[in-house]
């Protein structure tokens, strides 16, 4: 009787058993306390939530305001700004350094650099004497290039002014006139013919061939007791001694005469022309000055022998 109450109560329990289902559903894990959310019951843990709608996407929120550490050499005091350098003396060319008190100054053209407060008859000059030897050779080269000029006795001026040995040019080559004629030293000359002949004829023939041939140069200035630039004050013009000479214009048998003034812009052959003879000139003359230097010579080529040390010359 015991057994048979045993097998019933087992038989039961295995009925009551096999009935038994697990829940659909297991336990969710407990939020974060950090999060303040609660799990949704109806979200699987086994899904992936799908990504929101784009309008219920939060707009992201901007970042603090937090400022970079700055670099040590951008702190808020400003560094020192350092004092701007001083302009170096300009110099047109490499050549002898300036006379004494003129240091700082820039180094301008010889016939526009002052000299002190002097006036002419102040500085107390003398005429420099010329050797027989070497003027008798300087008139035998003008000769040989067919220059027409004649001996002049001495002139003295006074204060400097003068020359040792004078001659007067009419026509700087054959057929080709000085207007009107120069009073010179022969040096500048024979610089002005050989100018003319090498390199004012041969460009005048490239740029100008339809005016015909130059039959005159018009000059402004020869010798003149003065100043340079006329000031009342300054040094001898290299006009007072004799070595100088001013170009206005040159005259061709056809057509209007080419006046010497500001070409730099001119992109005609006639400003083609006034530029080559004027970079011409420094291969003849140790000073060539034209309408770009300065309001001084704005109508004119201001070309001079003066002898410097070292070859050095003065071309603008």
């Amino acid at each position: 009787m015991r057994k048979l109450s045993t097998l019933a109560i087992l038989f039961a329990a295995s009925v009551f058993l096999a009935g038994a289902r697990l829940p659909a559903q297991g336990p969710l894990p407990e939020p974060r306390p950090d999060t303040g959310q609660t799990a949704s019951p109806s979200a699987p843990p086994a899904e992936k939530a799908e990504p929101p709608a784009p309008g219920e996407v939060p707009a992201p929120q901007p970042k603090p305001d937090v400022k970079e550490p700055e670099a040590p050499a951008s702190s808020q005091t400003p560094a020192p700004q350092a004092a701007p350098a001083k302009p170096e003396p300009t110099e047109p060319m490499q050549g002898p350094p300036l006379p004494p008190g003129t240091a700082g100054r820039p180094h301008a053209p010889e016939e526009t650099r002052p000299q002190g407060e002097q006036t002419l008859e102040e500085q107390q000059l003398t005429i420099e004497p010329e050797s027989d030897a070497e003027h008798a050779e300087c008139t035998a080269a003008l000769q040989a290039l067919g220059v027409v000029f004649k001996e002049a006795p001495r002139i003295d001026d006074g204060n400097g002014c003068g020359i040792d040995k004078p001659i007067i040019v009419s026509e700087a080559l054959p057929g080709i006139a000085l207007k009107p004629e120069a009073t010179m030293r022969c040096p500048a000359a024979l610089a002005l013919a050989r100018w003319i002949k090498e390199s004012v004829i041969p460009a005048a023939a490239a740029a100008l061939p339809g005016q015909g041939r130059i039959t005159s140069v018009n000059q402004a200035t020869s010798y003149m007791c003065r100043l340079r630039n006329g000031a009342g004050t300054g040094k001898i013009s290299e006009h007072a001694r004799g070595n100088a000479i001013d170009i206005a214009s040159f005259h061709f048998e056809k057509g209007e005469d080419v006046a010497v003034r500001s070409r730099r812009e001119d992109s005609t052959l006639t400003g083609a022309f006034q530029r080559t003879v004027s970079a011409a000139g420094c291969l003849y003359f140790t000073t060539v000055l034209d309408p770009e230097s300065d309001a001084a010579h704005e109508t004119h080529f201001h070309l001079d022998v003066i002898e410097r040390k070292g070859g050095y010359r003065y071309c603008h």
